[in-house]
Formats: structure tokens, C-alpha cells, sequence
């Protein structure tokens, strides 16, 4: 799996911000202001299903030479830390502690404070990446099933040998406590799991 691959979660949320309906937010996105170029090249990361962090925001607007300048970072930093208190952008959790934020947009479509409406994407440009983004959910949500049900099958076998274990154990002359314990303790975890899984599945 590459390493920009959407999870599951981050595919829903781009599927909300695709199909969500024009926000209205608390700050000025008029073309040729910071806040609009940054709305618009975070709308071009999402449109291409990546959601970029702020030296990928910056690289694609302002060009390679800003990326390492640490004062114009933390400037962009504060202007996107705005637009997520103005509804614009939400901060994404990091992958990995050593990792930059993400930014998405939590939507397209904007009336921003001047009451004017800002669109980041075509109709057309929606609906190509909605096709691209229902099918990746397909395949994700066949994968996840596929692994649940090898996870049951395991664990179900693991259930079913342990319980065994426990009927030869007390059958003998003399009861082993040791492999009683064991057995009787991996029965009760995967049972629980099996438990989990199973409802999983019927509630889905």
C-alpha cells in the first residue's frame, strides 16, 4: 500500500466535503488573498485524493524556494490555523509524531464574509473524483470484509481447539492447571473478539 494512500476514514471525509453543501465562513476569500490560494491549492491536493500539509500547500503556490523558509512556514501555519477557526480548512491528525498537519477543505463551495460565493472545483471535476472515490470505497470496504471473515475463521478454529483442550484436560487422571489456564483464557479472548466480530458484521 503506498504510504498517500487515503485510509478509510480520510475517504469518508473526503466523500462529506465532495457532496457538502456551500459552507458559510467568517473570513475574505477573494482572489489574490492568501486565504483564497491557500483554499484553492488545498482543493487541487484533494481533487488529485491527497490531502497536503503545509510545505506541499506552500511548494505548489508559492514555489520550491518558500518551502525551507521557516518564517513564510509559520506564517502559512497561522493563516490556515484562521481558516480552521473560520470553517474554511480542518487540521488532520498526524500519521506518524514526526510528520507535518494536513489540511482539507470541509468543503468546495463558500459564501465567505463579504457574502461572496467562492467555488474551488467544476461540477465535472466533482463528479470525476466521486467515481474515483466510490470505487476506492468498494475495494476498501471488500478488503476489510474479506479480512473479518479470515479473522472469524481463525479465531472460531482457536475457539473450537482450546475448548477441546480443556475437555481432554479434564478427562486425565490428574488435571493439568497450567494448560487448564491457558486454554481456558485463549478460549474467553477469542471468544470475546469472535463476539466483536460477528456483530460487526450483522450490524453492517
Amino acid at each position: 500500500m503506498s504510504e498517500n494512500q487515503l485510509k478509510y476514514n480520510e475517504l469518508l471525509f473526503l466523500h462529506d466535503a465532495l457532496n457538502a453543501d456551500c459552507k458559510i465562513c467568517s473570513i475574505r476569500l477573494r482572489e489574490g488573498e492568501y486565504q483564497y490560494e491557500l483554499a484553492k491549492a488545498i482543493a487541487s491536493f484533494m481533487l488529485n485524493l491527497h490531502f497536503p500539509d503545509v510545505k506541499d500547500i506552500i511548494r505548489k503556490t508559492y514555489g520550491e524556494e518558500k518551502v525551507n523558509d521557516i518564517n513564510f512556514i509559520r506564517k502559512v501555519q497561522t493563516i490556515l490555523k484562521k481558516m480552521e477557526k473560520s470553517d474554511v480548512v480542518k487540521i488532520l491528525p498526524k500519521r506518524k509524531p514526526w510528520e507535518l498537519q494536513r489540511y482539507a477543505l470541509l468543503s468546495f463551495k463558500f459564501q465567505d464574509i463579504d457574502k461572496n460565493f467562492v467555488v474551488f472545483a467544476t461540477d465535472e471535476q466533482l463528479e470525476r473524483v466521486r467515481e474515483m472515490l466510490n470505487f476506492m470505497l468498494r475495494q476498501k470496504e471488500a478488503l476489510s470484509s474479506r479480512n473479518i471473515k479470515v479473522k472469524v475463521f481463525l479465531l472460531t478454529m482457536i475457539v473450537v481447539i482450546s475448548y477441546t483442550t480443556i475437555l481432554w484436560n479434564l478427562i486425565q487422571f490428574t488435571v493439568n492447571p497450567v494448560i487448564f489456564i491457558i486454554a481456558f483464557s485463549l478460549a474467553t479472548i477469542c471468544s470475546l473478539l469472535l463476539g466483536k466480530y460477528l456483530s460487526y458484521n450483522i450490524l453492517k
